[in-house]
């Protein structure tokens, strides 16, 4: 649409276009070590008031990836291999992705709650010759790297960069209790040590460009298979960019940004370290958003300005019992992503607050945002905002996949911007499904108001997303239909006050044959990550289905809110 009616709707600081520069995503990492070498850029913060937080420099960040970048090289990692991160937030983290990308090589950074057989789908999938973890989560690589390409495992303790009292405190009581107290098979590696073979002198030079390959975000679909999606450092610098734009009265090299949502999840890469690398910011690491009360000390210490978050988070805090002890107002601007924000959550959390809370929008697939409210303009409920600068939208017919519709009717959300992604690797059928003539079909149901405002109504790929988690319901339905006893099982997202969706399965026992919610629920547990495993199990004697016997998920999702809606006016 040329006429890009949100234009108009901005806020006056926001300018339509941007000028992107040709540069690798560690540019920024490297400008800002040479600019203010001696400035904080990590805070990185596993435990409560009481014990000392450990700090890094930007001079320090870099000069740690540029020896791992080294100490990578020596073990044959070269441009475009693609290194696994498993780790929680930690200076670890941090490292081992700039590191990465210094390589020129590719980063696939995994969920830690995945299942051994998801992680063993992607460590496979993407080829990954090398893996950096966390040594609580060591076990679970060792147990599937004889099916993957990986030849070599890093394992660094979440010790190793606490402050001295609080990892003495953590190696007496904790280590070994959290599973973080690990012996290392022959021929694997300390990531402490490794950095003390080497000096921030020895990175090899590789010519590392906008055009190649960054990150490896995996995703899914319709079929439940996850897909890598292709991020080149284009895509993330423009991303990146787009965000620093958006929070228009961002003081360069002076805001806290707080990072309690995971790293691994595209959305925490590109909205706190790209972001927060890419102003000059502190970053606040938090390496378990769970924890509520370390959250509460870290903003009651550190005073983070910035806090991107997902409603389940803000929700949390709202309702915790304690939040009216502490004092949270040194946040100004939050950006909530990955789940509707419902208003009741949001209206609380700025009284709370004094921040400003919007609701934004984006996928994997164009990483990591293309809408959000603005922060001093207008902010409409239920209304994922406006498209980013330099961002064309359409809404296309579902029926047709080319006639644009306009304004307040519904039809698939089509994005054409300098972030969207290049493809899914090794995918090209899935890949020219989704991108068409650099248009990428989000599968998403969604309408334009007059104003520019969009609104998603429905997700045509009948995904779920949970607490900000993406979770697909043949995969579970794969999972749960191979139990002896289970003729037929739907999966589907209904309606939760708390994550914004839950997971629900219908299942059909076999003739003859009983079963529990909680013998359905225990079979899950060790074939998918927890949060996948259904909340909700009801069993039928039959699932609806259409004339050529496929089951209608969406019948099912429709009956359940229409039955939560009759108890809510009942």
């Amino acid at each position: 649409m040329s006429a890009r009616p949100w234009l108009k709707s901005y806020d006056p600081q926001v300018p339509p276009n941007l000028e992107y520069p040709d540069v690798p995503v560690h540019h920024f990492l490297e400008e800002y070590a040479r600019k203010i070498p001696d400035k904080t850029a990590l805070i990185f913060q596993p435990a409560p008031a009481g014990y000392a937080s450990s700090r890094m420099t930007y001079r320090e960040v870099n000069d740690l990836s540029d020896r791992l970048a080294a100490a990578l090289s020596d073990l044959g990692i070269r441009k475009g291999d693609r290194v696994l991160l498993l780790m929680v937030n930690s200076p670890q983290f941090v490292i081992s992705y700039y590191a990465a990308l210094k390589l020129g090589a590719v980063v696939v950074a995994t969920n830690p709650l995945y299942s051994p057989r998801e992680m063993e789908h992607q460590a496979l999938d993407s080829g990954a010759r090398i893996a950096i973890v966390m040594s609580r989560f060591y076990p679970v690589i060792k147990k599937i790297q004889g099916n993957t390409a990986l030849e070599k495992v890093i394992i660094t303790n979440i010790k190793d960069y606490m402050s001295s009292l609080l990892r003495f405190l953590f190696t007496l009581a904790k280590e070994k209790k959290s599973g973080d107290r690990v012996t290392p098979a022959e021929g694997d590696y300390s990531f402490t040590g490794l950095l003390n073979r080497y000096s921030a002198g020895q990175r090899p030079p590789v010519e590392v460009g906008p055009g190649d390959l960054a990150l490896l975000q995996y995703t899914g679909g319709t079929t439940g298979l996850p897909k890598g999606a292709m991020a080149l450092h284009r895509n993330l610098v423009a991303n990146t960019l787009q965000i620093r734009a958006w929070i228009h009265d961002l003081k360069e090299a002076g805001e806290i940004v707080l990072g309690a949502i995971p790293l691994f999840h595209v959305y925490g890469l590109v909205t706190v370290l790209n972001f927060g690398i890419a102003s000059g910011s502190t970053l606040v690491l938090l390496p378990d958003p769970r924890d509520i009360n370390n959250l509460f000390h870290a903003v009651q210490r550190h005073r983070p300005t910035i806090f991107p978050g997902v409603p389940t988070l803000y929700n949390a805090i709202n309702n915790h019992p304690q939040v009216k002890q502490f004092d949270l107002r040194s946040i100004r601007a939050c950006i909530s992503g990955s789940a509707p924000l419902m208003a009741e959550t949001q209206k609380t959390f700025e009284a709370l607050t004094g921040a400003a809370l919007r609701e934004g929008y984006g996928l994997s697939e164009a990483p990591t945002a293309t809408h959000c409210n603005t922060l001093s303009g207008k902010n409409r409920y239920g209304s994922i905002g406006l498209p980013f600068p330099d961002v064309d939208c359409r809404i296309i017919s579902p029926e047709d996949g080319i006639t644009e519709l306009p304004p307040g009717e519904v039809g698939e959300l089509v994005i054409k911007g300098p972030q969207v992604f290049a493809g899914y690797w090794n995918m090209p059928a899935e890949t020219m499904a989704v991108l068409k003539d650099g248009w990428l079909y989000t599968g998403d149901l969604a309408k334009m108001d007059e104003d520019g405002y969009f609104y998603i109504v429905d997700r045509k790929k009948e995904m779920i997303i949970a607490g900000g988690y993406n979770i697909y319901p043949r995969e579970i339905e794969e999972v749960i239909k191979n139990h002896p006893r289970v003729l037929e099982v739907a999966a589907g997202g209904i309606p939760d006050p708390y994550r914004g969706e839950t997971v629900k399965v219908w299942v059909v026992p076999k003739p003859g044959e009983t079963l529990t919610a909680e013998e359905i629920r225990e079979y899950c547990k060790d074939k998918l990550a927890k949060f996948k495993v259904p909340t909700h199990v009801e069993f039928r004697s039959e699932l609806p289905k259409t004339g050529v016997g496929k089951i209608l998920r969406r019948v099912l999702v429709d009956e359940e809110k229409s039955r939560q809606n009759v108890g809510i006016g009942n």
